[in-house]
């Protein structure tokens, strides 16, 4: 069984940071790409910032300048650098891989179950 689990979100002033972690675990043989999604209330799911193996990086217009995504493949893990927060940033910030379990011959992809991060005075 595969599970992917985000941590680091929390509540943060404008202007400050926070630090998304997401580990990827259980029987997995590979991960290909690795991303950050948010969902505002009343609103879609949408991508921040994904990045692939290589470490190949594409963020949403939103967040450029501001957000940094990064991962280390042999701990399969991808992080997300919030920096200059807004309150605009406030969502539920979910965890993606596209990823082949040991127990699969394509890859399929994986959420984790979100983290909070609420930007406010």
């Amino acid at each position: 069984q595969v599970q992917l689990v985000e941590s680091g979100g929390g509540l943060v002033q404008p202007g400050g940071s926070l630090r998304l972690s997401c580990l990827a675990s259980g029987r997995i043989f590979s991960i290909n790409n690795m991303g950050w999604y948010r969902q505002s209330p009343g609103k879609q799911r949408v991508s921040v910032a994904t990045i692939t193996f290589g470490g190949s990086a594409h963020y949403a217009d939103s967040v450029k300048g501001r957000f940094t995504i990064s991962r280390d493949n042999a701990k399969n893990t991808v992080y997300l650098q919030m920096n200059s927060l807004k309150p605009e940033d406030t969502a539920v910030y979910y965890c993606n891989a596209e990823l082949v379990a040991s127990d699969s011959y394509f890859p399929d992809d994986y959420w984790g179950q979100g983290t909070q991060v609420t930007v406010s005075s």
